[in-house]
Protein backbone atom coordinates (compact mmCIF):
# COMPACT_ATOMS: atom_id res chain seq x y z
CA UNK A 1 0.00 0.00 0.00
CA UNK A 2 1.57 3.22 -1.00
CA UNK A 3 2.43 5.29 2.30
CA UNK A 4 0.96 8.55 0.17
CA UNK A 5 -2.76 7.21 -0.17
CA UNK A 6 -4.88 8.45 2.81
CA UNK A 7 -7.11 6.04 3.40
CA UNK A 8 -10.34 7.07 5.09
CA UNK A 9 -13.24 5.11 6.52
CA UNK A 10 -16.62 6.97 6.43
CA UNK A 11 -19.24 5.99 8.45
CA UNK A 12 -22.72 7.40 7.89
CA UNK A 13 -25.05 7.61 10.57
CA UNK A 14 -27.91 9.06 12.05
CA UNK A 15 -30.31 8.30 14.64
CA UNK A 16 -33.46 8.25 12.80
CA UNK A 17 -34.44 5.13 10.78
CA UNK A 18 -37.81 4.74 9.29
CA UNK A 19 -38.05 1.03 10.21
CA UNK A 20 -36.14 1.23 13.81
CA UNK A 21 -34.94 4.63 15.15
CA UNK A 22 -32.00 5.12 17.41
CA UNK A 23 -31.05 1.41 16.19
CA UNK A 24 -27.33 2.86 16.05
CA UNK A 25 -27.66 3.00 20.29
CA UNK A 26 -29.27 -0.01 20.56
CA UNK A 27 -26.95 -2.10 22.66
CA UNK A 28 -25.27 -5.62 21.96
CA UNK A 29 -23.43 -6.98 24.76
CA UNK A 30 -23.64 -3.61 26.54
CA UNK A 31 -22.42 -1.41 24.12
CA UNK A 32 -24.21 0.52 21.06
CA UNK A 33 -24.32 -0.71 17.88
CA UNK A 34 -22.53 1.72 16.52
CA UNK A 35 -19.58 1.42 18.70
CA UNK A 36 -19.31 -1.97 16.99
CA UNK A 37 -18.67 -0.54 14.07
CA UNK A 38 -16.11 1.66 14.86
CA UNK A 39 -14.03 -1.40 16.99
CA UNK A 40 -14.05 -3.94 14.17
CA UNK A 41 -13.09 -0.96 11.70
CA UNK A 42 -10.68 -0.16 14.23
CA UNK A 43 -9.06 -3.91 13.28
CA UNK A 44 -8.16 -2.53 10.09
CA UNK A 45 -4.47 -2.54 9.42
CA UNK A 46 -5.04 -0.04 6.21
CA UNK A 47 -7.70 2.20 7.22
CA UNK A 48 -5.70 5.62 7.99
CA UNK A 49 -8.51 7.28 9.84
CA UNK A 50 -12.08 5.93 10.47
CA UNK A 51 -14.94 9.56 10.40
CA UNK A 52 -18.87 9.16 11.27
CA UNK A 53 -20.92 11.08 8.69
CA UNK A 54 -23.57 12.34 10.30
CA UNK A 55 -26.56 15.25 9.72
CA UNK A 56 -27.12 18.41 10.86
CA UNK A 57 -30.53 17.25 12.71
CA UNK A 58 -30.89 18.42 16.70
CA UNK A 59 -31.38 14.25 16.85
CA UNK A 60 -27.91 13.71 16.01
CA UNK A 61 -26.65 15.90 18.81
CA UNK A 62 -26.70 12.17 20.67
CA UNK A 63 -24.17 11.01 17.82
CA UNK A 64 -21.87 14.11 17.66
CA UNK A 65 -21.74 13.71 21.76
CA UNK A 66 -20.69 9.69 20.82
CA UNK A 67 -17.96 11.02 18.73
CA UNK A 68 -16.79 13.11 20.98
CA UNK A 69 -16.93 10.73 24.06
CA UNK A 70 -15.58 8.13 22.49
CA UNK A 71 -12.24 10.66 20.32
CA UNK A 72 -13.79 9.33 16.77
CA UNK A 73 -13.65 11.95 14.21
CA UNK A 74 -16.56 13.38 13.02
CA UNK A 75 -18.41 15.85 10.42
CA UNK A 76 -22.07 16.76 10.31
CA UNK A 77 -24.26 17.58 7.02
CA UNK A 78 -27.21 17.11 4.79
CA UNK A 79 -29.46 14.63 6.08
CA UNK A 80 -31.17 13.64 2.47
CA UNK A 81 -27.91 14.77 0.29
CA UNK A 82 -25.73 12.08 2.04
CA UNK A 83 -23.56 12.03 -0.97
CA UNK A 84 -22.75 16.10 -0.14
CA UNK A 85 -22.12 14.72 3.20
CA UNK A 86 -19.64 11.95 2.32
CA UNK A 87 -17.60 14.11 -0.45
CA UNK A 88 -17.41 17.34 2.34
CA UNK A 89 -16.57 14.67 5.17
CA UNK A 90 -13.63 14.03 2.79
CA UNK A 91 -12.43 17.07 1.46
CA UNK A 92 -12.14 17.95 5.40
CA UNK A 93 -10.11 15.35 6.65
CA UNK A 94 -7.81 14.97 3.07
CA UNK A 95 -9.29 11.46 1.73
CA UNK A 96 -7.64 9.90 -0.90
CA UNK A 97 -9.11 6.52 -1.04
CA UNK A 98 -12.68 6.50 1.05
CA UNK A 99 -14.15 3.62 2.28
CA UNK A 100 -17.97 3.69 2.64
CA UNK A 101 -19.52 2.06 4.95
CA UNK A 102 -22.90 2.58 6.82
CA UNK A 103 -24.44 1.94 10.73
CA UNK A 104 -26.44 -0.87 10.48
CA UNK A 105 -23.13 -3.12 9.21
CA UNK A 106 -22.15 -3.77 13.42
CA UNK A 107 -20.27 -7.11 11.46
CA UNK A 108 -18.34 -5.30 8.98
CA UNK A 109 -15.32 -7.46 8.66
CA UNK A 110 -12.05 -5.53 8.73
CA UNK A 111 -9.91 -8.62 7.09
CA UNK A 112 -12.09 -8.16 3.69
CA UNK A 113 -11.84 -4.68 3.50
CA UNK A 114 -7.98 -4.84 3.85
CA UNK A 115 -8.02 -7.36 1.29
CA UNK A 116 -10.28 -5.45 -1.18
CA UNK A 117 -7.82 -2.19 -0.21
CA UNK A 118 -4.94 -4.09 -1.41
CA UNK A 119 -6.75 -4.93 -4.47
CA UNK A 120 -8.01 -0.90 -5.08
CA UNK A 121 -3.87 -0.84 -5.07
CA UNK A 122 -2.55 -3.12 -6.56
CA UNK A 123 -4.62 -3.96 -9.57
CA UNK A 124 -4.31 -0.88 -11.47
CA UNK A 125 -6.30 1.98 -12.51
CA UNK A 126 -9.42 1.53 -10.57
CA UNK A 127 -11.77 3.97 -9.34
CA UNK A 128 -14.75 1.81 -7.73
CA UNK A 129 -14.06 -1.42 -5.68
CA UNK A 130 -17.03 -3.11 -4.17
CA UNK A 131 -18.37 -6.12 -3.10
CA UNK A 132 -22.19 -5.27 -3.94
CA UNK A 133 -22.62 -5.20 -6.98
CA UNK A 134 -22.25 -8.51 -7.72
CA UNK A 135 -23.09 -10.07 -4.21
CA UNK A 136 -21.42 -13.21 -2.80
CA UNK A 137 -21.20 -12.23 0.49
CA UNK A 138 -23.90 -12.05 3.36
CA UNK A 139 -25.62 -8.19 3.20
CA UNK A 140 -24.02 -6.97 6.06
CA UNK A 141 -20.78 -6.92 5.32
CA UNK A 142 -20.92 -4.37 2.68
CA UNK A 143 -17.94 -2.05 1.55
CA UNK A 144 -17.34 0.23 -0.99
CA UNK A 145 -13.86 1.88 -2.04
CA UNK A 146 -13.50 4.86 -4.22
CA UNK A 147 -11.21 7.72 -4.95
CA UNK A 148 -11.64 11.02 -4.09
CA UNK A 149 -11.71 11.99 -7.63
CA UNK A 150 -14.56 9.37 -8.23
CA UNK A 151 -16.59 11.03 -5.17
CA UNK A 152 -15.92 14.63 -6.52
CA UNK A 153 -16.87 14.00 -9.87
CA UNK A 154 -20.12 11.53 -8.69
CA UNK A 155 -20.91 15.05 -6.02
CA UNK A 156 -20.63 17.31 -9.16
CA UNK A 157 -22.70 15.50 -11.46
CA UNK A 158 -25.29 13.73 -9.45
CA UNK A 159 -28.97 15.40 -10.22
CA UNK A 160 -31.10 12.45 -9.26
CA UNK A 161 -32.56 12.11 -5.73
CA UNK A 162 -31.65 8.55 -5.21
CA UNK A 163 -28.27 9.29 -6.35
CA UNK A 164 -26.97 11.81 -3.57
CA UNK A 165 -29.30 9.84 -1.24
CA UNK A 166 -27.04 6.64 -1.91
CA UNK A 167 -23.82 7.74 -2.39
CA UNK A 168 -22.64 5.43 -5.14
CA UNK A 169 -25.39 5.04 -8.04
CA UNK A 170 -23.76 7.77 -10.51
CA UNK A 171 -20.66 5.88 -10.11
CA UNK A 172 -21.32 2.65 -10.72
CA UNK A 173 -23.96 3.20 -13.40
CA UNK A 174 -21.33 5.45 -15.78
CA UNK A 175 -18.83 2.22 -16.68
CA UNK A 176 -17.80 5.17 -19.49
CA UNK A 177 -16.11 7.05 -16.88
CA UNK A 178 -14.86 5.10 -14.24
CA UNK A 179 -13.31 2.12 -13.95
CA UNK A 180 -15.30 -0.46 -11.96
CA UNK A 181 -14.53 -3.39 -10.34
CA UNK A 182 -16.64 -6.36 -8.28
CA UNK A 183 -14.93 -8.14 -5.25
CA UNK A 184 -16.44 -11.63 -4.85
CA UNK A 185 -16.64 -14.12 -2.46
CA UNK A 186 -15.22 -17.63 -2.98
CA UNK A 187 -18.72 -19.01 -2.18
CA UNK A 188 -22.18 -17.88 -2.43
CA UNK A 189 -23.18 -16.42 1.00
CA UNK A 190 -25.33 -13.85 -0.30
CA UNK A 191 -28.17 -15.29 1.10
CA UNK A 192 -27.08 -14.35 4.90
CA UNK A 193 -28.89 -11.12 5.97
CA UNK A 194 -26.34 -10.00 8.74
CA UNK A 195 -27.42 -5.81 8.63
CA UNK A 196 -29.50 -4.15 11.08
CA UNK A 197 -32.88 -3.02 9.63
CA UNK A 198 -35.73 -4.45 11.52
CA UNK A 199 -36.32 -5.79 15.02
CA UNK A 200 -36.08 -9.03 13.79
CA UNK A 201 -32.31 -8.22 12.01
CA UNK A 202 -31.35 -6.92 15.77
CA UNK A 203 -32.16 -9.98 17.46
CA UNK A 204 -30.19 -11.83 14.98
CA UNK A 205 -26.98 -9.59 15.54
CA UNK A 206 -27.50 -9.75 19.43
CA UNK A 207 -27.62 -13.84 19.60
CA UNK A 208 -24.84 -13.53 16.89
CA UNK A 209 -22.55 -11.20 19.82
CA UNK A 210 -24.05 -13.58 22.62
CA UNK A 211 -22.32 -16.77 21.26
CA UNK A 212 -18.99 -15.29 19.65
CA UNK A 213 -18.03 -11.89 21.42
CA UNK A 214 -14.37 -11.28 22.58
CA UNK A 215 -13.69 -8.11 23.69
CA UNK A 216 -9.96 -9.19 23.07
CA UNK A 217 -10.42 -10.39 19.90
CA UNK A 218 -12.90 -9.70 16.56
CA UNK A 219 -14.62 -12.47 15.07
CA UNK A 220 -14.68 -12.71 11.63
CA UNK A 221 -16.89 -14.41 8.89
CA UNK A 222 -15.56 -17.68 8.95
CA UNK A 223 -16.39 -17.61 12.92
CA UNK A 224 -20.09 -16.26 11.89
CA UNK A 225 -20.47 -18.87 9.38
CA UNK A 226 -19.46 -21.91 11.93
CA UNK A 227 -21.93 -20.48 14.13
CA UNK A 228 -24.65 -20.92 10.95
CA UNK A 229 -23.35 -24.78 11.01
CA UNK A 230 -23.45 -25.18 14.48
CA UNK A 231 -27.24 -23.49 14.74
CA UNK A 232 -28.78 -23.37 11.79
CA UNK A 233 -32.29 -21.98 12.77
CA UNK A 234 -30.60 -18.71 13.54
CA UNK A 235 -30.80 -17.92 9.99
CA UNK A 236 -35.01 -18.05 10.58
CA UNK A 237 -34.97 -15.16 12.77
CA UNK A 238 -34.93 -12.41 10.41
CA UNK A 239 -35.42 -14.98 6.76
CA UNK A 240 -38.72 -12.81 6.13
CA UNK A 241 -37.28 -9.30 6.00
CA UNK A 242 -37.29 -7.82 2.61
CA UNK A 243 -34.31 -5.37 1.59
CA UNK A 244 -35.50 -1.91 0.69
CA UNK A 245 -35.02 -0.97 -3.12
CA UNK A 246 -32.97 2.61 -3.65
CA UNK A 247 -36.31 4.22 -4.48
CA UNK A 248 -37.95 3.48 -1.14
Amino acid sequence: MPTSSNNIAIVQARYGSTRLPGKIFKEIVNKPMLWHVINRLSDSKLIDKIVIATTTNEEDDLTENFCIENDIEYYRGSSENVLERYFESAKKFNADIIIRITSDCPLIDPDIIDEMLNIFSNEGKVDYLSNVQERTFPRGLDTEIFSFQALEKAFLNSSKKFEQEHVTPFIYSHPELFTIKNHKCMQDYSFHRWTVDTEEDFQLIAKIYNHLYNPEKNFLLDDILKLFDKYPELIKINEGIKQKSLSE
